[in-house]
């Protein structure tokens, strides 16, 4: 984030002892050690909410995903089983009336003239 290197620390470090003097100087780092510390707790933090709360919106999406294919392939299941039961269906009306005429077929050849 920030390009600090060892000369601007050392620069840092000597202003503040500077302006702040010996004897404040480790009180303060002290102060500023622990603000440091919290804020980069509370940093943390805030970026594991929004890192779960991504996570959660995508299980959503793919539970909302996975809810409307579910929904389509039932859809097509339904069709499926609509049109072979139609088939079937069908099938048996070719072969009754198949078996009709036969049946009368074999009834006039069995008559007699």
């Amino acid at each position: 984030m920030f390009d600090v290197g060892f000369s601007e620390l050392c620069l840092i470090a000597l202003v503040s002892l500077l302006v702040i003097g010996p004897e404040r100087l480790p009180k303060v780092a002290r102060l500023a050690g622990f603000w440091l510390g919290k804020t980069r707790t509370m940093v943390a933090s805030v970026k594991e909410e929004i890192k779960l709360e991504l996570q959660a919106e995508e299980l959503r999406q793919i539970f909302q995903e996975q809810a409307i294919l579910q929904e389509s392939f039932l859809n097509e299941g339904k069709n499926a089983i609509a049109e072979v039961r139609h088939i079937v269906d069908e099938a048996s009306e070719t072969l009754k009336s198949t078996s009709i005429s036969a049946t009368a077929d074999d009834s006039e050849q069995h008559e007699p003239k």
